[in-house]
């Protein structure tokens, strides 16, 4: 056994992810940097870690894994009595947390993760940022926040009334939104609002942010 290994970067909302759910868990790791700028994620030793090339890549003993929602899973799974519980025993209460994964993924990620790279990443990289994608990704988050606004009116995370992966899938987009213009979007959904406020002042994403400001 080797232990467990990130290969990616803090900047990296994927890799974020994956760490976020590392220090929930109290879990020791090695994170293995990747330079993204120099293209080492395009290097073959990292391809035959993540066939895709992108960050991040995890490897947990003999286990290799990509897909970040799919690590913070198995970390989950695997060292559940460690930790943060950011799963349910109970099979009806994981299908709600399960459908809330999904909707990470497949509804708030894409908007999410578009404003990030307009309105965060592209900023650091000297681009321009086109105002005219904001807008266009913008309202597709605000109708995403608008079913958040009510679910959250009913628990107090959205996969039920304890913190899980659900939320935490979250929080590496959120946190960059958070330092833009769209922060606004967050803040006038008052539900939405003190759960974004809830979940980024969790210790293991301020550790994520702390990692970020060395750098």
């Amino acid at each position: 056994m080797t232990g467990i290994k990130v290969h990616g970067n803090t900047l990296s909302t994927a890799a974020a992810r994956v760490l976020a759910t590392l220090y929930e868990k109290d879990l020791e790791f090695e994170l293995v940097p990747i330079d993204m700028r120099a293209g080492e994620h395009k290097t073959e030793a990292f391809l035959a870690l993540n066939p895709f090339g992108q960050v991040p890549a995890f490897e947990d003993g003999d286990l290799q894994l990509f897909e970040s929602r799919a690590i913070t899973q198995y970390i989950a799974h695997e060292y559940a009595p460690k930790g943060t519980p950011l799963i349910f025993p109970d099979s009806k209460k994981m299908a709600i947390l399960s459908v809330w994964t999904e909707v990470e993924a497949q509804k708030f990620d894409p908007a999410a993760s578009k404003l990030t790279f307009e309105l965060a990443i592209k900023p650091m990289l000297g681009l321009v940022t086109d105002f005219a994608v904001v807008e266009e990704f913008e309202a597709k988050l605000g109708i995403v926040l608008d079913v958040y606004e009510t679910r959250l009116g009913r628990s107090k995370y959205l996969g039920g009334d304890c913190f899980s992966l659900a939320d935490l899938h979250h929080l590496p987009t959120t946190h960059y939104l958070m330092g833009t213009q769209t922060k606004k979007l967050f803040e006038c959904r008052p539900n939405v609002s003190a759960w974004v406020a809830d979940i980024t002042a969790r210790p293991a994403w301020k550790k994520i942010v702390a990692m970020r400001n060395t750098h």
